[in-house]
């Protein structure tokens, strides 16, 4: 039976057919959907969990890889920076089981701090990286992952890009998946304990193994090379190469190759396809990887090859490709007149929206509370990775920083050292607290700093999807297994102060934060409330006519379902969740309502 799936369900799907038995993650876009799809298929003998963090879920599937299990582990690219310790020991321990790490690049960003790319940590690291181009060649790609994974005994990385984990295709589903057979893990400290010596030992195998696997790559399925001869050529990897062939498919005289896997090189094959080949234009998003590779190789083997791309100025470095920009570098490249289809189509341009944090959202509230607080007091304001991230917005505009995930906890610590006239105030949420902020809580209290720690907790994994995290109570394998509690942890660890309040109850939120900022120490504000993605309201709020057309509603909590009419103020009724922030800001009492619709 065929499914319409997004290449993320496809990786989930190639996954199960390859027997996995163990996949753990942390949700991060665009890589949150392949755990969500495997929950869908729950079968004996197969393990999921939203980890806390992404170490700790690789973690979590190395003693697993130990065993023979199959283990998948998910994250985006960033999320592989967290990773990268025990990822970087692994690629010295090996594993029995076939391990593969999924990190998702997202060129553009489209929902990212950085547009790292990941081809460079698996070189970095030592160990293969598979590209696919499309969700149909990552279901069957991340099955051969598995595969080589085992016959080399490494951690392999995954590596899909936004436009692959979201693009659809038609997959086989199986009926049954049966997940594989292994016989557990056999003791041998001389190989599963790292010491130095071992260390020194393996990284000689490693470099050697490197060159077996880029020997064995050149004979890869998914390297491929089609068109010519041509003097000219283009080498493109993962969607890009989708673009290409889609504006090349008229032009059989054109060499395109695809190189699947970036590391290790495939030296052998693209010698081959290099034989008549003058000039050759090298098609990537993010870094220039494989321009690197293939100058290398030329250096290497004396070619007389001019290679362009992404280091000549032919190809950006940043954002992602489209069809239409391929076409139009293929166009000059070739010098040809070259068109994506689609490119010579009318195409209205579409408005630009920016990010806004949902009507009725408890975060507006959270950050309205503490700015009314402290707007006489100087202040810093560090932010964190998640919807609030959105508070640095006009009009709140209430976060100064955001650098990493759990950094607003320890940066505010920072201002607090350096300024002792100043109030720093961390804003991080449930999720991100439990995965990579409690570290800096801790911190903060043995290293007697002097801040207010603002937890947004909505209940959820709100950003991402919705998914469960050790706040909620209930883990990826659907089981209650009890809420773990944000205040019995600060409490444990030692804060002058714990206090949960309602951010809607505006009056006493801004008294809590006054109370905590005057208190010296580390202090937490718990502003729980749901996230209104999950809690539906059907509540309305309603102006009624003693309004002025001050517009402080809109000018101070900047509420999407507070609009301009014909000039005057009005609520945008589909928008409104009843939340009844505006009318405990209004001046005139003009708002009525949080009243069931």
């Amino acid at each position: 039976m065929k499914e319409y799936v997004m290449g993320n369900g496809a990786i989930a799907l190639g996954a199960l057919k390859a027997g996995v038995n163990i996949a753990c993650g942390y949700p991060g876009t665009p890589s949150s959907e392949i755990i969500e799809t495997l929950a869908k298929y729950p079968h004996e003998g197969l393990h999921l969990e939203w980890s806390v963090n992404e170490k700790a879920a690789l973690e979590v599937a190395a003693a697993a890889a130990y065993s023979g299990a199959r283990a998948l582990v998910t994250m985006k690219q960033v999320g592989l920076n967290v990773a990268s310790d025990p990822l970087m020991s692994l690629a010295y321990v090996g594993v029995e089981g076939g391990l593969v790490v999924v990190s998702a690049d997202d060129p553009g960003p489209i929902s990212s701090q950085t547009e790292q790319d990941t081809r460079r940590f698996a070189d970095f690291a030592r160990i293969p990286v598979f590209d696919p181009s499309s969700p149909e060649e990552a279901f069957e790609m991340i099955q051969d992952a598995f595969d080589y994974s085992e016959k080399y005994k490494t951690p392999v990385i995954f590596r899909p890009t936004t436009r692959v984990d979201h693009g659809y295709a038609s997959i086989e589903v199986g009926d049954k998946y049966i997940p594989k057979d292994y016989e557990g893990f056999k003791k041998d400290s001389g190989r599963f304990v790292i010491f130095p010596r071992l260390s020194y030992k393996n990284h000689g195998m490693i470099e050697d193994r490197n060159i077996q696997i880029g020997n064995d790559f050149s004979d890869y399925r998914f390297n491929t090379s089609e068109g010519g001869p041509s003097k000219k050529a283009v080498m493109a990897s993962g969607v890009s190469y989708m673009y290409a062939k889609e504006t090349l498919k008229d032009h059989p005289q054109i060499k395109l190759i695809k190189i699947a896997t970036a590391y290790p090189f495939p030296e052998s094959f693209m010698l081959k396809q290099l034989e008549g080949v003058e000039e050759i234009l090298c098609l990537e998003e993010l870094s220039p990887y494989i321009e690197e590779q293939l100058l290398k190789l030329a250096g290497k083997h004396h070619l007389t090859l001019k290679v362009d791309g992404k280091l000549t100025g032919h190809v950006p470095h940043m954002g992602e490709n489209s069809a239409d920009s391929v076409a139009k570098i293929l166009k000059a490249y070739l010098e040809t007149d070259l068109e994506a289809e689609y490119s010579k189509k009318d195409i209205p341009t579409l408005p630009v929206r920016p990010p806004v944090l949902c009507a009725g959202c408890p975060h507006r509230a959270s950050f309205y509370a503490v700015k009314k607080a402290m707007e006489k007091e100087k202040t810093y304001y560090c932010g964190d990775i998640g919807c609030y991230t959105l508070g640095n917005a006009m009009p709140l505009d209430m976060v100064d920083t955001c650098l990493c995930m759990g950094a607003g906890v320890t940066m505010a610590q920072g201002f607090s050292h350096v300024d002792s006239d100043g109030k720093a105030f961390a804003f991080i949420g449930d999720s991100t607290f439990f995965a990579s902020g409690i570290n800096g809580v801790v911190n903060a209290v043995i290293n007697e700093a002097d801040i207010t720690i603002c937890i947004l907790d909505n209940s959820t994994t709100a950003m991402t999807g919705h998914q469960p995290h050790p706040g909620t109570g209930i883990n990826m394998m659907g089981h209650d297994v009890g809420k773990i509690s944000i205040t019995n942890i600060l409490n444990g660890i030692g804060l002058k102060k714990v206090i949960t309040v309602d951010p809607f109850e505006l009056d006493k939120a801004i008294e809590t934060v006054k109370e905590c900022a005057q208190t010296k120490g580390v202090k937490a504000i718990i502003f729980k409330s749901p996230c209104i993605a999950i809690e539906k309201s059907s509540k309305k709020c309603t102006i009624n006519d003693s309004c002025v057309n001050c517009k402080k509603c809109i000018r101070e909590t900047g509420c999407p379902a507070l609009i301009l009419t014909d000039g005057k103020v009005t609520i945008d009724q589909s928008l409104c969740t009843g939340c009844g922030l505006c009318k405990q800001v209004c001046p005139m009492n003009a708002i009525g309502g949080a009243t069931d619709e």
